[in-house]
């Protein structure tokens, strides 16, 4: 599935085609134009199931011998000693997989040297996001070439939409060498974990929070898993003095977000807690499949076809799909709540955000939406009480349309609650300064009611005892973070999460995914997943029932941004340029400008940290 490279044997003979979601490559004997071999170029071999090599590059050594392969999602390259079905040199029986070198992260193009001997590999995301070295330092070992040629620093930030890339130089290594890199290679990519996942459950073991085998009964039947938008840590908890933050960036503390830092103090502060997106096209995937493909990730600022945030384009989808297709495999109740949909209604009837508030607001709920999406198995499993993601709809409106679900589920006989519930909870993103739009502060303050709203209820049902809540932002790209460009805002909240303290353990997106999973019963989707830390610091043995209540909110949600023309100087600068065309659809204008409008729309004329936002200078 989804090939992506192409390379022929010295003599044409042969051609190698990477796969990138089957995690092979298909040789073709270009005399017949048949498939004569398929070589597996996996890293993992515990389980058929567990893909997410991403192979996307390959190339042939000069004497047509020897195949090598750019695992992206690995970060290594696989070496092939090709056999004589593929390989005109070759003098094995069938090609074999003897081992890999790593690189760094996600190579992404390989060229070998005319004698053979070396290995050159184009690695697409590198080092990320971070610095390099201090700004204003001059170190020849961090230069790039400038659009002018002329070499230039890499010193200074590097956001999550500007990162450095690299060109790796490696020998062809030896036996024992390659024998030394594969064990990197493997522990790297913490193959142990993956191992771990395959060991079977035991009888009679006692039902916990988190099973320590997958299989093994846990004290949860039900999982809501929230996903939210497009915020760092310190944007929102980066005033709080009991975890690592910045409160000279922190611009949605505790004034706008009491709810966030309620929860944060009643059950724990996760400030070690990352994404692994870079984008809402990437984040939808990383929170739903727990991982990406080889598409999404070479399409990453260009979309030339498609910006999946919510997934339509099967280009898009992982082998074996979404964390509701693995548990309606695996005979669990699903139903989502606006996420992985599009939704539409009457724009004539309903054209501002503040026709729906007021609706939602009097009662009389007349407002009417209809979701879909591209994808019949979602369209089954949505709520059609719940809108999907839309800049006009509120958050609480949301959590009301939830909250009345859950009041008909608890009037059910027994226990028909869903075991999986996934939900979209967008407004954090914002519109920036649009007018006739809610201020951003006003959309978070919105985002933060509806989750404060949605835990007190859920802790107020029969439900509570046995139902865990999962937050996290599907990615922190419209933001900034004195820690890492991928910080961002987690909760663990449950009778059993009640702990009060902060947690520095390091966890990320597939860490949620692979705790859900545990809790459920479910087999990891992917070799990411299944190589993921699960989430054991944040429950413990004994569980608390107190239910949660609400904080009110403090910023009024209709604090609206006001017109431009009653607008002067960089007031009016900025709410013009949200009103450009490129910021009419989700995630579609230049991401530096959106920050610096948000941080002036929270800071005024305090100076843009680009210090650690860095600056867009390829747009």
């Amino acid at each position: 599935l989804h090939p992506n490279d192409v390379a022929a044997s010295p003599e044409g003979r042969f051609v190698y085609v990477a796969n990138g979601n089957t995690d092979d490559v298909s040789v073709i004997d270009t005399r017949s134009d048949t498939v004569v071999e398929t070589i597996s170029v996996r890293l993992l071999t515990t389980s058929e199931n567990l893909i997410g090599d991403s192979p996307n590059a390959v190339a042939v050594s000069p004497d047509g011998r020897w195949l090598y392969v750019a695992n992206g999602m690995d970060n290594a390259v696989a070496v092939v000693r090709l056999g004589r079905k593929a390989s005109s040199s070759g003098t094995a029986p069938e090609s074999k997989l003897l081992g890999f070198i790593p690189t760094e992260a996600y190579p992404a193009g390989l060229a070998v040297s005319g004698d053979g001997r070396t290995l050159y590999v184009a690695n697409l995301e590198a080092i990320g996001p971070r610095a390099t070295v201090p700004k204003g330092t001059d170190d020849p070992d961090f230069k790039t070439i400038g659009r002018d040629g002329k070499k230039v620093s890499t010193a200074g930030a590097f956001n999550a939409h500007r990162q450095l890339a690299s060109v790796t130089i490696v020998p062809v290594p030896d036996p024992a060498t390659l024998e030394r890199y594969t064990a990197r290679v493997r522990a790297n990519n913490l193959a142990f974990r993956a191992e771990l996942a395959e060991r079977l459950p035991r009888p009679n073991v006692p039902p916990v929070p988190v099973p320590e085998r997958l299989g093994e009964p846990s004290v949860f039947k039900h999982v809501l898993y929230i996903i939210k938008e497009n915020r760092t840590y310190d944007q929102i908890l980066g005033d709080m003095p009991e975890g690592d933050g910045d409160p000279d960036l922190c611009t949605y503390g505790e004034e706008v977000t009491p709810n966030h830092h309620e929860l944060a103090r009643v059950f724990q502060l996760l400030d070690n807690y990352h994404v692994a997106s870079k984008s809402s096209s990437e984040g939808h995937q990383w929170t739903n499949s727990g991982m990406v493909t080889d598409y999404i990730e070479k399409n990453v600022r260009g979309w030339f076809r498609s910006y999946d945030h919510v997934p339509y384009d099967a280009m898009v989808y992982p082998r074996y799909g979404f964390i509701w297709n693995n548990a309606l495999l695996h005979g669990k109740r699903v139903r989502i709540y606006g996420e992985a949909c599009f939704v539409d209604w009457d724009h004539d009837r309903w054209p501002h955000w503040s026709d729906i508030y007021q609706d939602f607001l009097s009662g009389k709920n007349e407002f009417t939406f209809k979701n879909f999406s591209t994808i019949d198995l979602v369209n089954d499993l949505l709520s059609p009480n719940y809108p999907g993601y839309a800049h006009d709809i509120p958050d609480v409106l949301r959590a009301d349309r939830f909250i009345k679900e859950l009041r008909q589920y608890e009037q059910m006989p027994g226990d028909q609650l869903p075991n999986l519930m996934i939900m979209a909870l967008p407004a954090d993103h914002t519109a920036g300064l649009r007018p006739d739009r809610p201020t951003p502060r006003a959309c978070l303050a919105d985002n933060d009611l509806a989750l404060g709203r949605i835990v007190e209820a859920l802790s107020h049902s029969r439900f509570w005892k046995n139902t865990v809540i999962f937050v996290t932002e599907d990615d922190s790209q419209n933001g900034w973070d004195h820690v890492s460009a991928y910080r961002t805002v987690g909760f663990v909240i449950s009778a059993y999460s009640r702990l009060g303290r902060t947690i520095h353990t390091n966890y990320n997106q597939t860490s949620l995914l692979r705790t859900m999973e545990q809790i459920l019963g479910l087999p990891p989707m992917n070799q990411l997943d299944a190589a993921a830390r699960l989430m054991t610091d944040c429950f413990t043995q004994k569980p608390d029932f107190t239910p949660y209540t609400a904080v009110p909110n403090r910023i009024p949600l209709d604090e609206m941004n006001p017109p431009v023309e009653s607008l002067h100087g960089k007031a009016r600068y900025y709410a013009e340029l949200s009103l450009a065309p490129e910021f009419d659809d989700i995630d579609t204008g230049n991401d530096d400008l959106w920050n610096r409008i948000l941080w002036f729309a929270a800071k005024g004329d305090v100076p843009y940290p680009a210090n650690y936002a860095g600056h867009d200078d390829d747009e």
